[in-house]
């Protein structure tokens, strides 16, 4: 996927470096007079929006690369490929904006750390403890001083101290993911996993925060952290777990893994997170109405696994024609749901490409061309941005009042997670999400009393 590849950094490259057209050319400093798709979409949006990307990819694919190589797995070399790659297009970002030098210290110091956490699997793997040790060691010397790079690149705007905290977090998160594991406490393990992946999408509202501070030109003087924009980035979140968790199940289920129901419970542990804000919001009945829509989809996934592992032709064929039937049905409940503003056939196309991006990763998988399946993982997860951001900006402008008030204006300077990991930030804004559910919940409901 050499294309891909490269096409992931475009989006923080363009935002800082050409001119934006277009809804950009006018009001960027009074979000409250910009339609929802105009507020959640800013250059600095899109700052936020990729680094959330590429820091949660890279949580995501460094547990990954932890599990296959203590198991000597198949998939190990691939997987490694797949968390470089990811390296490669960080670094890219960073030197986007502060030039090829900072450019180049990052990529040593995150290819650094990243083999510290390899030398951690190796020396487990060898029983050795002093090695183990060591690994740590050194993992804690690269967090200072990958935190002072932080802190003087930013102009002071993060501080060193709090930041080192947060990568204490990324330490703990990885490791006790993988020794969860090891220790075949799976359901742990998972925990751990989701952990990680939420509290780098903190990392990038904290760095992206401080880089438009910092170059408050580069990005029209737009702002990382509004209450439209935490909205996007709660999707981003979601939604790319979603994809990255759903490739997983899919492939411990053909492996028969013994991690497999855990994985798949942390799938579930997703879907609920929506589910239980749409309840306490709007009731139970709406709640489970969408749990019920979006469990069905993930159903029929299984059902594809199920039916590749029995070999059988024609329920894999009926497993991606409810696919199609979800998504045509799905598309139209959306549209209904935001009053036309996302129109059925681009959602319909937009969720078949989700369908066809995870059917290829696990076809790719059992096929044993692992490259090609982790080119479709980065894919399916890159692709949850899109979703993401066109929910994003229909809410918006469909409930312009929910978005009038603005963030403070001095920001935590942690950078990397900190104490602005509150759960009732999240449900505040999972709150702002449900009416797009609610409405969906009530065309369910006339769709029902109709049959």
């Amino acid at each position: 996927m050499k294309l891909n590849k490269s096409l992931l950094a475009i989006p923080l490259s363009l935002s800082l470096l050409v001119p934006v057209q277009g809804a950009f050319a006018h009001d960027h400093v009074n979000h409250t007079k910009m339609s929802g798709s105009e507020a959640v979409a800013t250059p600095a949006a899109e700052l936020r929006s990729t680094l959330g990307h590429l820091l949660s990819e890279h949580a995501y694919l460094a547990v990954e690369v932890m599990r296959n190589g203590a198991l000597g797995a198949k998939d190990f070399e691939a997987s490694v490929g797949a968390l470089n790659e990811n390296t490669v297009d960080l670094s890219n970002a960073i030197t986007s904006v502060y030039g090829d030098e900072a450019g180049q210290q990052f990529k040593q110091m995150w290819e650094e750390h990243i083999g510290f956490f390899v030398d951690y699997v190796t020396a487990t793997a060898e029983n050795d403890e002093t090695k183990k040790e060591e690994a740590l060691n050194n993992l804690d010397t690269y967090r200072e001083k990958f935190s002072q790079f932080l802190e003087t690149a930013t102009g002071e705007r993060l501080e060193a101290s709090g930041l080192a905290e947060g990568l204490q977090m990324h330490v703990n998160q990885l490791v006790g993911a993988f020794d969860s594991y090891l220790a075949k406490d799976f359901n742990k393990a998972y925990e751990y996993e989701r952990e990680a992946i939420h509290h780098m999408h903190m990392v990038a509202k904290g760095l992206s925060n401080a880089i438009t501070d910092q170059f408050p030109e580069k990005f029209e003087t737009t702002k990382a952290v509004t209450p439209a924009v935490d909205l996007r980035a709660t999707l981003n979140h979601l939604l790319t777990e979603h994809a990255g968790l759903a490739v997983v199940a899919m492939q411990q289920g053909a492996d028969g893994a013994e991690d497999f129901e855990a994985a798949a419970g942390a799938l579930n542990a997703n879907t609920e997170d929506l589910t239980a804000a749409i309840a306490s919001v709007y009731g139970d009945e709406a709640g489970e109405q969408f749990k019920t829509m979006w469990s069905n989809h993930i159903g029929f996934f299984v059902d594809y696994v199920k039916a590749t592992g029995a070999n059988d032709e024609n329920a894999k064929k009926e497993a991606l024609e409810n696919l199609d039937g979800y998504r045509a049905e799905f598309s139209k409940f959306l549209e209904t749901a935001t009053d036309g503003r996302l129109k059925s056939d681009a959602l319909a196309d937009g969720l078949q490409m989700h369908v066809e991006q995870l059917i290829a990763a696990f076809d790719f998988y059992v096929a044993g061309d692992y490259e090609k399946a982790y080119d479709s993982i980065r894919e399916a997860y890159g692709h949850m941005l899109n979703p993401a951001k066109g929910l994003s900006g229909a809410f918006v402008d469909q409930f312009p009042e929910k978005f009038t008030s603005m963030m403070p204006d001095e920001m935590p300077k942690t950078g990397m997670g900190g104490t602005d990991d509150s759960m009732m930030g999240n449900y505040i804004v999972f709150g702002l999400i449900m009416a797009i559910f609610a409405s969906m919940g009530l065309v369910i409901r006339k769709k029902l009393q109709q049959n």
